[in-house]
């Protein structure tokens, strides 16, 4: 390389070197133009913020001094109106209690006013006293020289006096007291009889039924004594194999020309007794031939208690009864109590409970409904333990019967307690059915032995001369004594008998008790 190509290259490279020195310095000086420009402008800016900031903040300081002033000015006034309020109130309290404390003084000064008069008047019943005590040691010796000269004119001691007297009120008192209770029960016998009489004298007015003169016997005649050994068979063979298939004994005894049947179920028995007059009318009575005519028996007999108790239904106009409960009933047309048949007494019961349910306004369906089953029971008692009322109410129960009517069965002979006016009415009906005359017979020792109890009770009775039992036990006369028994005392009598009567003896219907007091008087002329 030249020397002259060297120094070229040296002079360019300190050119170089110089133009990058100016270039630096030249934007050395451009940067401090320009950041002193800025510096100059954001000073006084800020310098222009603050100023602003400055006068915002005491017109700020201004404007809350002014709303503090006018807020206190405010509060103040508030406090003066209260103030002044207060005042009033005050004023108005101290009045009030100016006028309590006046009228306090008024009484208090009328109440001393009024303690110095009731002192007087202590003082003056104090001297009343005081007199009246004079007064009445005077009047006991008055009365004690009355009394001393009582005794000396009548010759009578205080003592028996004093019992004459008694004797005398206690007579009266006794008279008064029959005559107030004979008052008293005519007077609740016209109110109380009266509407009762009406319905029930209405109701057997509207339903007169036949009465039940069937017996419950179980024998069946015979042509002739001969027939006996035909029934009872070679070696009893025949009268075995009937009381097998019937369930009944047969009493085969020295009765002319009769057979007895034995047998608690009436349905059972009523099957032996058709059976045995087809066998005595047939003639050929052999083991085969009653084993063959008792299914038709038996079947004919099914058949007729159902068709019985579809229709005392049909009679009665009970709905929805159940089939068993049907067939139940038709078992009741086989059954008696006493000469009643109970079917019959049933259909009489659900009539009288319709007609008196109608008079009460009450539901005439489930009232007859009630009388209708109100026996069924009865069908069931020769197979189960209890009481009729029970099984059939446990029966019904089965079968989702009304609770109404389930209560009434059950407690138509009181075994239970009644919920409800149907059960009471289910007695009454009951009773109107089964005591009514005619209904049911009694034997005869029984009905001999009511009557004797019937006057034994009557001449129980202190002043009792004689007493009769008449009307077949429904009424018994008492004569009296006239001299021993008033005619208050004769009305008391009447009462204690029937209440005796209630108390220890089981009778149908009702018993009229007539106490008869006659005094006669008699003279002859001659």
């Amino acid at each position: 390389m030249s020397v002259f190509e060297s120094i070229s290259a040296q002079t360019v490279n300190v050119k170089s070197i110089v133009t990058c020195v100016v270039g630096m310095g030249i934007g050395f000086l451009i940067h401090w133009m320009i950041a002193k420009f800025f510096g100059e402008t954001a000073s006084k800016m800020a310098a222009r913020v603050k100023e602003d900031a400055k006068k915002e903040a005491e017109h700020i300081v201004r404007e809350a001094k002014v709303a503090a002033k006018t807020e206190v000015l405010k509060l103040k006034e508030q406090m003066e109106q209260e103030l002044k309020e207060k005042k009033r109130d005050m004023l108005n309290m101290e009045k009030r209690i100016v006028g309590r404390e006046e009228n306090l003084e008024k009484r208090a000064d009328a109440i001393d006013l009024r303690v110095q008069a009731v002192e007087r008047e202590e003082r003056d019943i104090f001297t009343l006293k005081e007199r009246l005590a004079d007064k009445e040691r005077d009047l006991k010796k008055e009365i004690s020289k009355q009394i001393d000269e009582f005794e000396r004119i009548s010759q009578m001691s205080r003592e028996s006096a004093k019992e004459l007297l008694l004797e005398k009120i206690r007579g009266e008192a006794h008279n008064e007291t029959g005559l107030l209770i004979r008052n008293i029960v005519e007077e609740a016998k016209l109110k109380a009889d009266k509407e009762v009489q009406k319905i029930l004298i209405y109701a057997m007015q509207r339903y007169a039924g036949e009465c039940a003169y069937e017996h419950t016997t179980s024998t069946v005649s015979l042509p002739s004594d001969e027939m006996k050994g035909r029934i009872i068979g070679r070696d009893g063979r025949n009268i075995r194999v009937i009381e097998a298939v019937t369930g009944v004994s047969l009493l085969v005894d020295d009765t002319p020309e009769a057979v007895v049947l034995s047998c608690f179920n009436p349905v059972r028995r009523e099957k032996a007794r058709v059976l045995l007059e087809r066998l005595i009318s047939d003639g050929r009575i052999h083991p085969t031939r009653v084993e063959d005519l008792y299914k038709k028996v038996d079947k004919e007999i099914e058949e007729e208690i159902v068709e019985a108790g579809e229709a005392v239904v049909i009679e009665t106009g009970v709905h929805n009864i159940p089939e068993a409960v049907v067939k139940l009933l038709g078992n009741l047309k086989y059954r008696y109590s006493f000469s009643q048949n109970v079917l019959r007494h049933s259909v009489e019961a659900a009539n009288f409970m319709g007609v008196l349910a109608s008079e009460l306004k009450l539901d005439i369906q489930k009232a007859k409904r009630i009388g209708l089953l109100h026996d069924i029971g009865k069908a069931l008692d020769s197979e189960a333990e209890g009481s009729h009322a029970a099984l059939g109410a446990e029966f019904l129960k089965k079968y989702n019967e009304n609770p109404d009517v389930i209560n009434a069965v059950a407690s138509h002979h009181e075994e239970t307690d009644k919920t409800s006016v149907y059960a009471v009415l289910a007695c009454v009906a009951d009773t109107l059915s089964a005591s009514r005359p005619g209904a049911r017979s009694e034997t005869t020792e029984f009905y001999l032995k009511r009557l004797e109890k019937l006057e034994e009770i009557a001449m129980d009775f202190q002043g009792v001369e004689t007493c009769y039992a008449i009307q077949a036990g429904r009424e018994v006369r008492v004569v009296v004594n006239p001299s021993r028994i008033s005619d208050s005392e004769a009305q008391s009598m009447a009462r204690d008998i029937c209440q005796r009567v209630e108390k220890e003896m089981n009778y149908p219907g009702q018993i009229k008790v007539t106490v008869v007091r006659e005094t006669r008087s008699v003279e002859y002329a001659k």
